[in-house]
């Protein structure tokens, strides 16, 4: 029982340091694996394919929402003269 009250107090406070990028990625993590579970599961039959499905669809959705989230970096104009136009960039 003390084992998994210290076990469940250093999840907690290890959970707590989350920026909202990791926030993000464990959304899009669980809702690929979740999604990916039932796939895998539907098409093959089995529990295999289910945990198959479920691992490609966590890091699927990881990846996923690391890509999409928004850039808040600083934003970066000039103007292109082969363009010819402004192009700005976020760093």
């Amino acid at each position: 029982m003390n084992r998994m009250i210290v076990t469940s107090i250093l999840c907690l406070s290890l959970g707590a340091c989350a920026t909202a990028r990791d926030e993000r990625m464990a959304q899009g993590a669980m809702i690929g694996g979740a999604g990916g579970a039932i796939i895998g599961g539907v098409t093959t039959g089995s529990a295999g394919g289910a945990v198959v499905g479920g691992v490609a669809g966590a890091a699927i959705g990881a990846v996923g929402a690391d890509m999409t989230r928004p850039r808040n970096g600083k934003k970066h104009c000039y103007y292109s003269d082969t363009k010819q136009r402004e192009v700005c960039s976020y760093r």
